[in-house]
């Protein structure tokens, strides 16, 4: 009778091995679920928004400009931030001090894809985004922390790319653009 119980409980703890290790690759190597937390990227993710953070686009070097990743934050590894790519390495970012108290970052784009900053009361920074990294910023810059405060992030921070809202219901599905797209820069 003991040796029955023995090779049940043997068998269900190899269950449950086998059970844990497909949901740790699946997460660490497909994708995982996020709860947001804080303002920095509202009105596109506000707080307590669940999203889902697909990993293969790290893992393959598909982060584009104006995608929406999961990084882990330079100040905090035990922290993960959300915030949009406005810059790849290698591309000049037009942007604002965190402290300026002109944060409308104001772009007119041109026929030929490229934008000009005409807004003329803010002070710019103008930064190029060294090899390996990324320029991250929230949609929401009054209330963001972000590169701005600690500037490029490594490209090995991030950790996946944000490709569906899953809550609220009534606001799930493919997420929008930036309402700040204009700010993106288009290599020449």
């Amino acid at each position: 009778m003991s040796q029955r119980f023995f090779s049940k409980v043997l068998g269900f703890i190899g269950y449950a091995v086998q059970y844990g290790c497909i949901a740790h690759c699946t997460f660490e190597y497909v994708g995982e679920f996020v709860v947001c937390s804080g303002p920095s990227m509202e009105p596109t993710i506000a707080n307590h928004d669940v999203v889902f953070s697909e990993r293969l686009s790290r893992r393959l070097y598909r982060i584009e400009k104006g995608d929406i990743v999961i990084a882990k934050s330079p100040f905090d590894p035990k922290m993960n931030i959300c915030k949009r790519v406005i810059g790849l390495e290698g591309d000049k970012v037009c942007t604002s001090g965190p402290l300026d108290p002109f944060k409308t970052h104001t772009f007119d784009q041109s026929q030929d894809g490229t934008s000009h900053h005409i807004n003329i009361q803010s002070r710019w920074l103008y930064i190029t985004v060294p090899r390996g990294h990324v320029w991250l910023e929230g949609d929401n810059l009054k209330n963001s922390t972000d590169s701005r405060c600690y500037g490029p992030v490594p490209y090995g921070l991030i950790q996946g790319r944000v490709c569906l809202k899953l809550w609220p219901p009534h606001n799930a599905g493919v997420l929008h653009e930036s309402p700040n797209t204009g700010r993106i820069l288009r290599t020449e």
